[in-house]
């Protein structure tokens, strides 16, 4: 037996949450482009709670491409699971999933659920790729999927493309347009999404630009919530908990945030009822994650490799190494961020250490060490710069740096693959390398397209990375580890 509406009301019994909403009260509200697990286990997973008091919010799901989500959802009546994984792990089954449809199937389909005046939003989780997006920010009018869409705007491929069609539809017809949220873990994502749907409308229906610039809505949003892949042991343990089959579970931790800047208009779930935050500084909550989280995961990530850990868990189970990232977080980072409205630092501090330590999810280290030379510039450098500014220590900050060049040393020495788009020149960078603190320090700030020249001929900084790379240098076991961060001060 499956999952689906007749099978669930068995499910009461046991210890999980199940919808206790009328589902078949429940209308389209929200149509959602990109049903992946990120999405199942974060929106989705708010709507359901919003559906408890306000019917209207259910969500039709759309595929651009793959069929996978609808052909395990629809047998299902659109529920599935979700792990809770944590120390003691959860499971409840979400109802907010109305309708999924394979956009290449139905288009038409699609443009009708978008422009029915009962949708007042439009949101995405579809990765940096689907905005077709160039390097400069903007729309990449080369895509071969955009140009379709400016060739026939009536058959759109693209999210871009149907978001332009269902605006023109909803304007020809008098309805106020619906709000776009974007909910991928890009920064400024409302901007970009806003700029890409702009240009491609000045280009191929310059009449409607007007009136999209001014009357709809793209708010920016932060999103977060560790959301592992699923595979068959998950769903043998659904399973095991249900005592059902579920085609298509998804999992997460048990922290999960959603930050929407206050742009939205119109009728609209009560985002504060279920735990989301609505403000006008999301860039606020998306420094604070980039710095604190972020900039500790790399801390982690290229130390904890050095002594030989394998899992952030694993890292964070190391009292000397878990002790030196939360002092550099409380001292060292959180001394140059400003607390947005509705954020208590010193408390989402303490969140993010004890999601670091959650044994159940395995958050591979040498994962968080991909393409150090794009991560590092936003994680550390600006806090380092700040500080350096403000009078105050870099030591701590240096460490995760001075690891990062002794993670590119072992991993060229032993002719291991070096995952990074700068990877043949750090590989040749490491060779030059020699052992001597002063040396491969300045070998390492030469690469530009990371340090910029201001900060890498600064004395302070220098001598603090020396300091942090000599050291790390013979860092081979967690002992030997514990010594070296010792001796690095604040």
């Amino acid at each position: 037996m499956t999952l689906s509406l007749a099978s669930v009301a068995v499910l009461g019994s046991r210890d999980l949450r199940i919808p206790t909403y009328d589902r078949n009260a429940v209308s389209i509200g929200i149509v959602h482009f990109g049903p992946g697990a990120f999405h199942r286990v974060h929106q989705a997973c708010y709507i359901d709670d919003v559906l408890h008091t306000d019917p209207r919010w259910g969500i039709c799901e759309v595929s651009l491409h793959s069929t996978g989500v609808r052909d395990a959802l629809v047998p299902q009546d659109g529920l599935y699971t979700i792990a809770i994984l944590d120390e003691q792990s959860s499971f409840r089954v979400i109802g907010s999933v109305k309708e999924v449809l394979v956009a290449p199937e139905s288009p038409g389909t699609v443009l009708e659920r978008m422009i029915a005046p009962t949708t007042r939003i439009v949101s995405a989780t579809i990765t940096e790729k689907g905005y077709c997006l160039n390097k400069e920010g903007g729309l990449d009018f080369s895509h071969p999927d955009i140009a379709h869409d400016l060739q026939n705007p009536e058959a759109p491929k693209t999210f871009v493309g149907f978001l332009a069609r269902a605006l023109r539809l909803r304007h020809d017809r008098g309805h106020e347009p619906f709000n776009v949220i974007s909910c991928d873990n890009l920064a400024d994502n409302g901007h970009r999404l806003r700029r890409a749907v702009l240009e491609f409308v000045r280009s191929n229906d310059p009449s409607l630009a007007a009136w999209v610039e001014k009357e709809v809505p793209f708010p920016c949003t932060m999103v977060d919530s560790i959301t592992p892949a699923t595979d068959d042991a998950l769903r043998a343990r659904v399973k095991d908990a249900l005592g059902i089959e579920d085609l298509w579970p998804v999992q997460r931790e048990f922290f999960c945030q959603w930050v929407i800047e206050d742009k939205l208009r119109g009728s609209q779930p009560d985002w504060a009822v279920v735990g989301v935050t609505v403000t006008d500084d999301v860039a606020g909550f998306e420094r604070a994650k980039l710095r604190l989280l972020n900039g500790a995961h790399s801390t982690l990530a290229y130390t904890g490799s050095l002594a030989g850990y394998e899992t952030v868990s694993s890292a964070m189970g190391d009292t000397a190494l878990a002790s030196f990232v939360r002092r550099m977080m409380l001292d060292n980072i959180r001394s140059g961020l400003d607390a947005p409205q509705g954020l208590d630092l010193d408390r989402y501090i303490e969140a993010v250490l004890r999601r670091f330590r959650n044994p159940m999810i395995r958050h591979l280290l040498s994962q968080i060490a991909w393409d150090g030379s794009q991560k590092l510039p936003f994680r550390i450098l600006p806090t380092i710069t700040e500080n350096l500014a403000g009078g105050r220590s870099i030591a701590r900050l240096c460490v995760p740096l001075a690891a990062w060049f002794h993670f590119i040393r072992r991993m060229t020495r032993d002719q291991r693959q070096i995952m990074d788009p700068l990877a043949s020149q750090l590989g040749e960078l490491a060779k030059r390398c020699t052992g001597d603190a002063a040396n491969d320090v300045s070998v390492f700030l030469s690469l530009e397209k990371v340090f910029n020249a201001d900060l890498a001929r600064n004395e302070k900084f220098r001598a603090a990375l020396e300091n942090a790379y000599a050291r790390l240098s013979s860092v081979e076991s967690p002992a030997q580890l514990g010594e070296a961060l010792a001796g690095i001060n604040a």
